[in-house]
């Protein structure tokens, strides 16, 4: 039985404030398990988890696949290209596939939005979202969020820019509500091209520049200029979103003195953030990283009920 407050991470607005606060909480607990030398749990031996991945994923798949090896569950990863799905087997049908196995969580990551809610109504198994489409990706602002609190302490009443691309995001997606239910205060910056028609309903303040904001925040998160479609990105090159929109040193300067910048990866040195930026102590963008595994242990752990199993750690 899920300790937490719903069954399936689909979207933020699966969890309540509650289940963030024992999210975040948990992980910090597994956070002291990744730091050890024997760094293994047997808290969900028995337990079989897949890793669905049907887009490439190199951050997301590794730290999911490492979260359920050091709780010592079974973790199975399937590639779009090892799956039936390019035979032309439906989702629902693979997801009954996989139910039929008697798995117990599935993580899928898809091109397509709305795909980890097929597979939720079609089985049994716990489903997390690893990222569909230009949706949500929970797993992610639930790591940054842990990042957040553990640089500047509690979230409520911090400012935090968003910068880029935020009409194709699904990190943005996943961010800006994750932050207003922690009390945060979100700013989404960007060019107008790279906004929602109406980034209003987003439920953050928007900006176009970010020098107009950039010493009233707390925390910029800038996100990845897609390069392999850099070619139709509606704006002139790279090096003027650079000059308007990257994250340089004299930004940091004008940022407050315990702001922090950060990045979901992969990074584009030079464009989003400058190279002194991403290399200097302001920058928690391995912190991330290093958070991922802890906050998806805690996640697998929660979902499947793991307070039956003991403490945490």
């Amino acid at each position: 039985m899920t300790v937490l407050s719903c069954k399936n991470i689909i979207s933020m607005e699966d969890l309540t404030p509650d289940d963030i606060v024992a999210i975040l909480d948990t992980a910090e607990s597994f956070k002291e398990v990744n730091e050890r030398r024997i760094k293994k749990l047997p808290t969900l031996r028995g337990r079989t988890i897949i890793n669905l991945f049907l887009e490439p994923s190199t951050r997301t798949r590794t730290s999911f696949e490492i979260a359920a090896k050091r709780l010592s569950a079974d973790a199975i990863n399937m590639a779009g290209s090892a799956s039936a799905t390019v035979k032309g087997e439906s989702l629902r049908d693979t997801a009954k596939t996989l139910s039929a196995m008697a798995c117990d969580l599935i993580v899928v990551r898809h091109k397509y939005a709305g795909a980890p809610q097929v597979l939720a109504e079609s089985m049994d198994a716990c489903v997390v979202n690893g990222g569909d489409g230009m949706h949500q990706h929970p797993t992610q602002a639930l790591l940054d969020l842990f990042t957040m609190r553990r640089h500047v302490g509690d979230l409520a009443g911090k400012t935090v820019g968003i910068v880029g691309d935020i009409a194709h995001s699904r990190v943005a997606g996943s961010l800006v509500p994750a932050l207003r239910m922690v009390g945060a205060h979100p700013i989404v910056i960007g060019p107008p091209t790279l906004m929602p028609a109406r980034p209003d309903v987003l439920g953050a303040d928007v900006a176009y520049t970010l020098d107009e904001v950039i010493e009233e925040l707390d925390i910029v998160y800038t996100l990845r200029i897609q390069m392999e479609r850099a070619e139709g990105m509606p704006f002139p090159s790279l090096r003027e979103y650079a000059r308007f929109y990257g994250m340089n040193e004299a930004r940091l300067n004008r940022m407050k003195p315990e702001g922090i910048v950060m990045h979901p990866g992969p990074m584009n040195r030079g464009v989003e953030v400058s190279s002194a930026v991403a290399d200097s102590e302001r920058s928690v963008v391995l912190d991330q990283v290093n958070a991922g595994v802890a906050v998806r242990m805690a996640i697998m752990y929660l979902l499947l009920g793991g307070e039956a199993h003991g403490d945490a750690a």
